[in-house]
């Protein structure tokens, strides 16, 4: 098939591209298949390299991590447990001693294992708990647990687990554990499928419609999480970031295709032949979507500005997904539909029989939309208490790092926390790290002095032994709280060892001395992310108003954006501090309160507006259009909510399903992002979208598309819908859709 003259004669970018990938449909799903396949080949040959820096800049941690890189490198690692228990009898017993210190012996010949402090040596006598019944062994990692690979982690599990006996049970803790213990999220993903594949059969009513957003989405996606494989090795992506890059792009690569479908069928049945009706949906929905998706990804690598590695890995893997899938929507499709167009756009024998209204809007939606008209202030009034209600938990956010008392109670990090608690007091299941820079080398009573002071600080539980490297000018040691490592009394030692505490002792003796670790690491971390998210947040809305002043030529519209994409984000983060930090609804969905993230709100806030903005650029788009063509704004924002009310709500059903199956595993970060993002999606789609929206611009009427001149003159133009001549010419390319198809 070559390309089609109709095609080649529509001016717009997209529809020129529909041209040639429908002229060349073979070409195009071959290419794509190739694609996937290599892509798939060479990243299971190179396999993951997952890496997680939680460094924050010049931070008091950071320089406790270099100095014990450069001069005490075996210090430099984590340092992660092996805790055991007996049924009976006590620890110090020679027959759990005689299981459990040859275990320890394998466990420090390990790779990336610079040494294990047994608790039966003398440096580990503070490791046996006052009844004798539960002990823990220090394992010292040359690496920060985030950059232990699993594969070296799995290993400490492995030996470590070898001395389980009925009498002696053995569980291990720390951050290389944990990540260990990443679970793969196959069912997830099927589960997100089956309801995306039930909601689009509802839609559309046919299989072949239906079929096209999956195997678009799938092939774009497929591709994407490949390139993301082989980037690991070239940036520092955390575990988590395929998970994330396969829940968002899954939603938004099915989302975008549908789009774009539905605006084929409109046309297709409106009257326009097969090239036409793929060219003027690329003109119209697919613009859409290149603004939708270039608006997440904008909001997503945004994260850059907070100069944080950590985000940054999960930015990119992300934004490639979401834009792999919008590729494959801008060209697999149109070649798809060039092969099954007439399949998809043929209306079903059950829509056939249906009586329609003379305007051709039937169903729900026009009917709400006309309700909404008639009552827009109580709607208005209606849609803003919703979220208002659900915006107040917001004022009571606790951002922090949750500990592994988080973890679900399977997991082996989760009972070794536990233990550590029930036996030492929760602080053990985060030590800080104190290091000392010493300046005349070794200096016996100056450290003593060191460790007395934070020893007598107000909240610390114990110390450790004191070691020094081998020139006795760097010491380390660790300091024991009496709070969980995600309790603000936590948070508040480490504030007043830095600040009040260790100041005077580092005159006194000339030294120089940081709290550092993985607890103090994450209250840096949570602290330097605190005060760059205002600015980000900033930088986003005004980007996206921006762009969204240039395409729709009002100012109304990207002040409305700005601060409805804002609500969504608000009440979703709401529903987060309920549910993960007030423990509503705990019981049901596995987890216990506790702080959130500090990285949450930031991701959050980046995937919600950016979700809530395609939602935005679809509707106003087509209130565009109407207003375009009518001159009458009320109309226009009854057609087009009554025209996309049903596709748009639909989208956003599949993102909910997509994102609540990730919510279903034992991962606290992924049950985080699952909830929060479906909430957000459902709020945005059918409260704001649907109710808060279409209120606003219909008590603005004429306002909401009113620029003053001088600025529109300043402006450059950049059209989303098409050309209207075109859509106004749809009716009479062809002739009436043939009944029998």
């Amino acid at each position: 098939m070559s390309a089609p003259q109709t095609l080649n004669e529509h001016r717009g970018l997209l529809a020129r591209i529909a041209s040639w990938c429908a002229g060349h449909r073979k070409t195009v799903v071959a290419a794509w298949v190739v694609a996937l396949v290599a892509v798939i080949g060479v990243s299971s040959a190179v396999g993951t390299r997952y890496a997680s820096d939680f460094s924050s800049g010049n931070t008091e941690s950071q320089r406790a991590t270099d100095l014990l890189k450069s001069s005490f490198p075996a210090e430099a690692g984590d340092t992660d447990q092996i805790v055991f228990t007996v049924s009976s009898g006590k620890v110090t017993d020679p027959s759990v001693r005689s299981r459990i210190q040859p275990m320890l012996t394998g466990v420090a010949d390990l790779p990336h294992v610079s040494g294990v402090v047994s608790p039966y040596s003398a440096a580990g006598g503070q490791q046996v708990s006052a009844d004798g019944r539960i002990a823990f062994a220090a394992v010292n990692f040359d690496q920060r647990g985030f950059d232990v690979s699993k594969a070296d982690a799995q290993r400490v599990i492995d030996v470590a687990k070898s001395a389980d006996s009925p009498d002696v049970d053995v569980e291990l803790g720390g951050q290389a554990i944990q990540q260990a213990e990443q679970q793969a999220l196959g069912t997830a993903t099927a589960v997100g499928l089956l309801a995306a594949v039930v909601i689009l059969l509802i839609t559309f009513g046919s299989l072949v419609a239906m079929g096209l957003p999956i195997a678009t989405a799938l092939l774009g996606l497929g591709t994407g999480v490949g390139l993301i494989t082989v980037l690991s090795h070239l940036i520092n992506m955390p575990d988590v970031s395929t998970e994330l890059a396969v829940m968002i792009g899954l939603g938004v690569g099915i989302d975008y295709a549908l789009f774009i479908v539905t605006r084929f069928r409109e046309n297709y049945r409106a009257g326009a032949d097969l090239e036409r009706s793929i060219a003027a949906a690329m003109d119209t929905a697919g613009r859409a979507v290149v603004f939708a998706g270039a608006t997440v990804i904008i909001a997503l690598l945004g994260m850059f500005a907070l100069g944080l590695s950590f985000l940054n890995g999960m930015a990119v893997a992300a934004s490639l997904a979401v834009l792999m899938t919008m590729v494959a929507a801008l060209t697999l499709l149109p070649a798809l539909l060039s092969w099954l167009g007439h399949r998809v756009g043929r209306p079903s024998r059950r829509q056939r029989r249906r009586p329609s209204r003379p305007d051709g809007r039937d169903g729900f939606w026009p009917r709400w939309a006309e309700i909404v008209q008639r009552r827009p202030w109580p709607a208005a009034i209606a849609g803003i208490t919703i979220m208002a209600v659900l915006i107040t938990p917001v004022f009571a956010l606790q951002v922090g790092s949750s500990d592994a008392g988080n973890n679900a109670p399977s997991t082996t990090t989760r009972k070794a926390y536990d233990l550590l608690a029930e036996g030492f007091g929760a602080g053990f299941n985060g030590p800080l790290q104190i290091v000392a820079e010493l300046p005349n080398g070794s200096d016996p009573d100056g450290l003593n002095r060191i460790v007395d002071a934070v020893k007598g600080a107000p909240g610390v539980a114990s110390v450790s032994p004191a070691r020094t490297n081998g020139d006795g000018r760097t010491a380390v040691f660790s300091a024991y709280s009496d709070a969980a490592p995600q309790d603000q009394a936590t948070t508040d030692l480490v504030n007043d060892l830095r600040d009040d505490i260790l100041p005077g002792v580092e005159q006194s003796t000339s030294s120089t001395v940081l709290v550092g670790g993985p607890t103090a690491n994450q209250v840096d971390f949570v602290k330097t992310l605190s005060s760059k998210l205002p600015l980000f947040i900033a930088v986003v809305v005004l980007l996206a108003a921006l762009l969204l002043m240039v395409v729709f030529r009002s100012v109304v519209i990207p002040v409305q954006a700005a601060l409805m994409n804002l609500l969504s984000f608000a009440a979703s983060l709401g529903v987060v501090v309920a549910v993960f930090q007030w423990g509503w609804f705990g019981g049901l969905l596995g987890v216990t309160g506790g702080p959130i993230d500090a990285f949450i709100p930031v991701f959050l806030f980046a995937i919600v507006f950016g979700l809530s903005m395609d939602y935005e650029v679809f509707l106003v788009s087509r209130i565009r259009e109407e207003w375009a063509r009518s001159g009458d704004s009320s109309g226009a924002v009854v057609g087009g909510v009554a025209t996309t009310g049903r596709v748009i709500t639909a989208a956003a059903a599949i993102m909910v399903c997509v994102f609540l199956s990730f919510a279903l595993g034992d991962d606290r970060v992924l049950k985080l992002f699952g909830i929060s993002l479906a909430a957000g999606v459902f709020l945005d789609a059918f409260v704001v979208r649907s109710l808060l929206l279409p209120a606003v611009l219909q008590i603005l009427d004429r306002t909401t598309w009113k620029l003053p001149d001088w600025l529109d003159r300043r402006l450059p133009h950049l059209a989303i819908d098409g050309e209207l001549v075109e859509e106004r010419r749809l009716k009479t390319s062809r002739p009436a859709l043939d009944e029998a198809g």
